[in-house]
């Protein structure tokens, strides 16, 4: 170290290990963003960094990056957004969100793009499969019981028929 250090700055890690033992993760935050957030919000705006050291007291904040034309709107919505990833954690782990701005385009490493590709078509599963998984859920006699079966042996026979990566 050189010279002194801030006291927020010495707490941060401190605070961050008590944050994850109550439950609030960053990783979580930004693997599921698009369920706590709503898919209108994950559209047009992205998480970047949560910060435990600041001076309003208790709670982090949240760091929330979007174009420029899309930051009004979002800015009116900071509330509804913070409440909705509180309730994902069940207590006040963040208590403000700050709104960065970038442009749609940009250096090719800093491009800021907020939609995802689409998903792959969903295709039927294989014949020899089904029937295999049909066959192992035949003795269930309640039907619920038996299509999760059915569903979890697709599943798991599928994945044992794909090729190693």
């Amino acid at each position: 170290m050189r010279g002194f250090e801030r006291t927020a700055s010495l707490l941060v890690p401190r605070i961050r290990k008590a944050g994850e033992t109550r439950g609030f993760a960053v990783t979580r935050l930004l693997t599921h963003w698009d369920e706590i957030a709503g898919p209108e919000v994950a559209r047009i705006a992205r998480p970047v960094e949560v910060n435990y050291g600041h001076r309003g007291g208790f709670g982090a904040t949240l760091v929330l990056l979007t174009t420029g034309a899309n930051a009004p709107m979002l800015e009116m919505q900071k509330e509804k957004i913070r409440e909705k990833v509180n309730a994902t954690y069940g207590y006040a782990a963040i208590s403000r969100i700050r709104i960065t701005q970038t442009a749609p385009t940009g250096f090719a490493e800093g491009q800021a793009q907020f939609v995802r590709p689409p998903r792959k078509p969903a295709t039927g599963p294989d014949p020899e499969i089904a029937s295999h998984a049909r066959e192992v859920a035949e003795g269930v006699h309640d039907e619920n019981l038996r299509e999760a079966l059915e569903s979890l042996a697709q599943n798991v026979l599928s994945r044992r028929k794909q090729p190693a990566d």
